[in-house]
């Protein structure tokens, strides 16, 4: 009687993140560039507008600039390899980009809260605050998406 080898180990081996250009087309890495650049608008729109109420508006710009770095150094990794030397990296990547979503959640209600307050005011930082409030909503439908995706992929 030959011995039977036993049935293979069934385990979830996560595909591969493509490196390279091949990054930029693949779900979820695709959400990375318009997320740098929605928050790049976010960031840019509201310091065009001098800040007219810091304490809302300094939130936004804090989490909007902290998210663009943070999320241009995750690119940076995905595009040079970087995230190969760790195996917990889809981990890192869900939470940083599922808290990231949260803290944008809250930029953007205050950067809503901040064009009312600005409606009476100056019609063109009105018009800047709420272009900034749209992609700050924007940007933050794109993080969750994200982290959503990358945790369920």
């Amino acid at each position: 009687m030959a011995s039977r080898d036993p049935p293979p180990a069934t385990s979830y081996a996560p595909p591969d993140v493509p490196s390279g250009v091949a990054v930029f087309l693949t779900i979820p890495f695709a959400f990375i560039l318009p997320e740098l650049v929605f928050g790049f608008l976010v960031w840019t729109l509201v310091a065009a507008t001098q800040v007219g109420n810091p304490l809302l508006q300094g939130w936004v710009l804090y989490v909007s600039l902290t998210s663009f770095l943070i999320s241009f150094m995750f690119l940076m990794s995905y595009v040079l390899g970087f995230y190969k030397r760790f195996e917990s990296w889809r981990v890192l990547d869900s939470l940083y980009h599922g808290t990231t979503g949260i803290l944008y959640m809250s930029a953007a209600v205050l950067q809503a809260h901040a064009t009312i307050v600005s409606e009476n005011e100056d019609s063109k930082k009105y018009y800047i605050n709420t272009a900034a409030s749209f992609f700050a909503f924007i940007t933050t439908l794109l993080y969750i998406l994200h982290a959503f995706s990358i945790y369920y992929h």
